[in-house]
């Protein structure tokens, strides 16, 4: 149960643009409680057009101590932060930001920790297989660089934003850990597929890859929250592929991201 907010309680907001699918603000709120934590976390609608001047006055808002970070606003709140986690710099993207002793913003992206987590939740080890992913925006590249960790020995990565595609896949083979190229829709042959895009969250969106071409021992995983079964994921479900959805994947974050808003994630 989440307790009253009185004029001592700390705030923290998730901004994105919609922000109606998220899931967050009951979770997060819920866990701060459990943790003895006075805070509670509400979420606020802000367009691209009006993200500077939010940030300039929440930076002055003496009660608010954290920031979450939904579409489209990761790659923009990164370059708020004072600071940032190893792989936010990497990425160049924040999805958490956290107010230090002096005011700034220490940022941090953990939505690539969050899907291999459901992966591996639903007994899927990405280790050695070949994965697709769809979509290089904020969190599409956080779930590339937690696949790269995780072991994959080859990731392809589809995108229509032909430059992000090539400067992530550039980056990720500069690590050596496994090799990244570039991706198309057509999913034969992949172990792991991701969807790392909006597609699904309204009617009539075409669906991210070709289900058709899709092998039914194929692991899909999607970020979407909602509708709460995308229409990539029913498809897939449809063949007897293992699935994981957008709520499985905030579900084996939340904690992370709690940790990391309280300080008490060590970095």
């Amino acid at each position: 149960m989440i307790p009253a907010p009185s004029g001592a309680t700390r705030l923290y907001v998730i901004v994105g643009d919609p922000i109606a699918q998220v899931r967050s603000p009951a979770g997060v709120s819920t866990e701060f409680a459990a943790r003895g934590h006075d805070g509670m976390l509400v979420p606020v609608q802000v367009s691209v057009a009006d993200l500077p001047d939010f940030l300039s006055v929440a930076t002055r808002l003496k009660n608010l101590d954290g920031i979450v970070v939904t579409i489209p606003h990761k790659f923009a709140c990164y370059q708020a932060c004072a600071s940032a986690t190893e792989r936010s710099h990497f990425l160049s993207t924040a999805n958490l930001m956290r107010r230090r002793a002096d005011g700034a913003w220490h940022g941090d992206m953990v939505d690539g920790l969050g899907f291999v987590g459901a992966a591996r939740a639903k007994g899927i080890d990405p280790r050695g297989m070949r994965a697709l992913l769809v979509g290089a925006g904020g969190a599409g590249s956080a779930i590339a660089l937690a696949l790269v960790e995780a072991g994959v020995a080859e990731i392809a990565i589809h995108d229509s934003a032909a430059p992000r595609r090539d400067t992530l896949i550039r980056q990720l083979n500069g690590l050596g850990k496994g090799r990244a190229r570039v991706g198309t829709a057509d999913p034969s042959g992949f172990d792991f597929v991701a969807n790392a895009t909006p597609a699904g969250m309204r009617d009539g969106d075409e669906l991210p890859v070709d289900v058709t071409r899709l092998a039914p021992s194929a692991y899909c995983g999607c970020v979407i929250t909602r509708p709460e079964i995308s229409p990539f994921i029913a498809e897939a479900r449809k063949l007897g592929c293992v699935t994981a959805t957008g709520t499985d994947m905030y579900q084996q974050h939340q904690s992370i991201m709690v940790d990391f808003l309280l300080g008490a994630d060590g970095r």
